[in-house]
């Protein structure tokens, strides 16, 4: 099998769908040997932020030794961006590797799995190939039937909770964060910025499960200074306060930075060694595609993933307090699935010309 016949096999699971339940991801992984308990795991979850957290996350454990693996999705440009150890991407011949040995299960399988379900073994198995240490794990969609809740990590971190994916994970704030809670295990730290009803639901599920929590909200971060592509943050963690200088810009990171501090306190307080040195390194080091990314200047060009209400209103938020400008040029696509008459009310509020497209995908 060459890589053009391996992308081919993964693509044609597209046309299944999303398909939520976590019995074909657990027969697939046991026929490999349950690659997923081979190393320790940081599993997260929640609405918006999750990608940037397992960046800083991933940043902050390489820079301190650790031989770390990161599973994300979608991927922006190719798959390889999936799958990612020590800051490396997965090459094709390896992508091939995985696919042959995993094709023979999934095609003796009754019940036909799914792309992420395919994509999220493959990733459990590399990771145990490469022997990582620790590997940062990504949430596809909602949390409680999701193909990554088969592992048992050491922190499970639940970011925010907004209004998503209604289709699948319930029509209220309530009925989502039981979704993302989904991912709680009994005496497992969990790290959340959840707040509201979500954070009434979620702490419900702490109680019965016996956890030990840490609830980050505004008063943990405070931004000291900052430019269109640097901020400065101070964090007030539970352990100590920390300076810490980002290249990531987005007021909306201080949150996503404060989540992931405090995760590197829960794993400290788990007996994993990282220090002060390690943290401030990593987090000014760490940079994610695709996620209020400047790629062009004269005139600035600037890339974001923004996806749900409560991801555009930052945005939006974002341009208006970190970037001074004659005139916004906005392109915007949105999948139909979305909320689109009102993210397109939140964006185009501060543009000057709005072009509408979509994808060719």
């Amino acid at each position: 099998m060459n890589y053009k016949e391996a992308i081919s096999w993964l693509n044609g699971f597209q046309k299944f769908g999303i398909k939520l339940g976590l019995e074909r991801i657990k027969y697939i992984c046991k026929k490999l040997g349950n690659p997923q308990d081979k190393y320790q795991i940081i599993h997260v979850g929640g609405s918006n932020g999750k990608g940037s957290v397992c960046q800083f996350l991933k940043s902050i454990l390489c820079i301190n030794g650790y031989r770390v693996g990161v599973y994300t999705s979608p991927h922006l440009q190719g798959l390889s961006e999936r799958f990612v150890v020590d800051g490396k991407k997965i090459s094709e011949r390896e992508i091939v590797n995985l696919v042959e040995k995993i094709k023979p299960i999934v095609d003796e399988m009754k019940d036909t799995s799914t792309f992420f379900e395919v994509t999220t073994a493959m990733a459990f198995q590399y990771f145990s190939d490469r022997k990582v240490e620790y590997a940062i794990i990504e949430v596809g969609l909602g949390g409680r039937f999701d193909a990554t809740n088969i592992v048992n990590p050491l922190v499970s971190v639940i970011t925010n909770v907004s209004l998503e994916h209604q289709d699948r994970l319930g029509k209220k704030i309530e009925d989502i964060a039981f979704e993302k809670a989904g991912i709680i295990k009994k005496k497992v730290a969990v790290v959340t910025a959840s707040s509201g009803k979500a954070l009434e639901v979620i702490k419900k599920k702490l109680i019965e499960n016996n956890n030990s929590a840490i609830f980050v909200n505004k008063n943990f971060y405070e931004k000291i200074s900052g430019g269109f592509d640097w901020q400065k943050y101070l964090i007030h963690g539970v352990l100590k306060d920390y300076n810490l200088r980002i290249q990531m810009p987005g007021t909306f990171q201080g949150e996503n930075l404060a989540v992931a501090i405090a995760t590197v306190e829960a794993l400290q307080r788990n007996g994993v060694f990282i220090t002060d040195d390690s943290i401030v390194k990593g987090a000014e080091c760490t940079k994610y595609i695709g996620r209020m990314e400047i790629f062009g200047f004269n005139p600035v060009l600037l890339l974001d993933g923004a996806h749900n209400i409560a991801a555009i209103s930052a945005l939006r938020d974002s341009i208006k307090k970190d970037f001074v400008f004659r005139k916004l040029i906005l392109v915007i696509g949105i999948l139909s699935d979305k909320n689109i008459d009102e993210m397109l009310e939140i964006i185009t509020s501060v543009a000057d010309l709005v072009i509408v497209t979509k994808s060719s995908n």
